[in-house]
């Protein structure tokens, strides 16, 4: 059974359409506005959401992971600290390297990189191969990264120098992107027999080491038990949890969006006064008729529902309309802007157009609001005498 307050609703709803296309002309202006503030927000949020997504990536896989110094006045991790180390749960592994800088030259030309001592098992923790193999044990052998490679246009079988010593390149690392583990794409990589020959006084003590988590969760928990342990009597080492450099990512990233989705605001500002100049231009063109409604019995409750009904079906479909452009938009900004249009697909990104779809149709209905409060509240006699 259809009740009064059906009826009521598909006769304002009706009212709203036909008052929209009775001055098509300015509702195409204010949709447009709408929807040009759509865009803006949307497509400023999604940039400044894939810029920082772009940035975590280019890191690497790091937020898992704690990076073990000697603290200052210690010469070096020590393999007792190492092996201490591994009786603390949620430890996934532990990769203890030797590390220095230093210049690598091939034929007649040359470049600066960080040369490595680390196992090649615990070397295929952090890397992947691109080109060749890793080197084995003991070997003479290294493996080098993509920049490296690059500079110097090396390939799979050329000699490198460093120092007086000779090594032959069995392995192209894949390009990883910045990292605070190890420099993956200007680093040298070599066996620690090769290492010791290249550097014979480095001694026992490691340089620094690499704690890997089972669960990105636990780090905090990780970092905590390790300085409990080893710096119970007195500070030994020195903990950094790279996870901390994910968060100020997100955190900064975040404020970015902020302030990038507010300077889109303005456009939705302008288009909300849009709205009350058209819906404010609506009421005084149908003065009359309100006073006629008025008079007949409409309440200002009706009148009220039929301006915020037209405020609301101009805000939804200018807004949606918004949300549909903003996606092409997005796509061509990601393209030229961060030259990867697959963030535009993540849940992250998409959150944005919604958001701006909500605030195009919150911008109608608040410019809507004071033309329907006049309207509503306008005495029918005063109405109908209306010039």
């Amino acid at each position: 059974m259809i009740s009064i307050e059906d009826i009521q609703s598909n006769m304002y709803l009706q009212l709203a359409k036909r008052n929209l296309k009775r001055q098509t002309f300015r509702t195409v202006l204010a949709a447009i506005g709408i929807i040009i503030g759509v865009i803006a927000i949307s497509s400023m949020g999604i940039l400044g959401n894939s810029l920082k997504m772009s940035v975590t990536d280019s890191f690497g896989d790091i937020g898992d992971k704690l990076l073990i110094y000697p603290a200052p006045g210690e010469d070096g991790v020590t393999e007792k600290q190492i092996q201490q180390m591994k009786k603390v749960d949620g430890i996934d592994a532990i990769i203890p390297a030797y590390s220095t800088g230093d210049r690598v030259e091939y034929k007649n030309s040359y470049t600066f990189g960080s040369i490595y001592s680390i196992e090649r098992e615990d070397l295929e923790k952090l890397a992947e191969v691109e080109d060749g193999q890793f080197f084995k044990s003991g070997s003479t052998d290294c493996v080098i990264g993509s920049s490296i490679a690059d500079n110097l246009e090396l390939r799979v079988g050329s000699k490198i120098e460093i120092g007086d010593s000779r090594l032959r390149v069995v392995g192209i690392l894949k390009e990883r992107g910045m990292g605070f583990d190890i420099d993956a794409d200007t680093g040298v990589f070599t066996s620690a027999q090769m290492y010791e020959k290249m550097y014979p006084g480095e001694g026992d003590e490691y340089d620094f080491a690499i704690v890997r988590a089972e669960e990105l969760d636990k780090v905090d928990d990780i970092k905590e038990d390790i300085e409990k342990l080893l710096n119970k009597k007195e500070e030994v080492i020195t903990v950094f949890a790279t996870n901390i450099i994910l968060e100020s990512i997100n955190e900064a990233f975040k404020s970015i969006s902020l302030f990038l989705m507010g300077i889109g605001s303005i456009s939705l500002l302008v288009a909300g006064v849009s709205i009350l100049n058209v819906m404010l231009m609506s009421t005084m063109e149908r003065t009359k008729e309100i006073g006629v409604m008025k008079a007949v019995g409409a309440s200002r409750k009706d009148v009220l529902t039929m301006f915020l009904l037209e405020a609301l079906l101009l805000g939804v479909v200018a807004s949606l309309i918004g949300g549909l452009f903003t996606i092409g938009a997005g796509y061509l900004i990601l393209s030229l802007v961060v030259k990867n249009t697959s963030y535009l697909f993540s849940l992250a990104t998409l959150i944005y157009i919604f958001e701006g779809i909500l605030f195009g149709v919150a911008t109608s209905l608040i410019g809507g609001m004071y033309p329907a409060w006049k309207a509503s509240n306008m005495r029918p006699l005063d109405a109908l005498r209306y010039e």
